[in-house]
């Protein structure tokens, strides 16, 4: 059974820095590209960052880009999303993902939440301004 548990939200003010993890479970972690998402109130799940299997290749939403950075230990099985300079309109629920087809070959379809098929039950990040 696969799990993800995320980690490592809170309430931060604005400026500030979290670290997010997601510990994985189940499923051979190093096969599969990961995922941040993140869900405010109201608004749709949006994409925030995804990384390659080996952590090699990342992309961010525009939103996020210089800001935060996404990384990955294949011996821990773990992944984390390191984010800095924290707004207000950061403030949602972060949410890991796993992606549904292994070896990397989803890589073109990272952003869309419907390519991931595991999902952590997510953290909640507050950035109070």
């Amino acid at each position: 059974q696969v799990q993800l548990v995320e980690s490592g939200g809170g309430l931060v003010q604005a400026g500030g820095s979290l670290r997010l993890s997601c510990a994985a479970s189940g499923r051979t972690f190093s096969s599969y590209v990961m995922g941040w998402f993140r869900q405010a109130p109201g608004k749709e799940r949006e994409f925030v960052a995804a990384i390659t299997r080996s952590g090699s290749s990342t992309d961010y939403a525009d939103s996020v880009k210089g800001r935060f950075t996404i990384s990955r230990d294949n011996a821990k099985n773990t992944m984390y999303l390191q984010m800095n300079s924290l707004k207000a309109e950061d403030t949602a629920v972060y949410y890991c993902a796993m992606n549904r087809i292994p070896y990397g070959s989803n890589w073109n379809n990272r952003g869309k939440p419907r390519e991931y098929d595991y999902w952590g039950r997510g953290t909640q990040v507050t950035v109070s301004s």
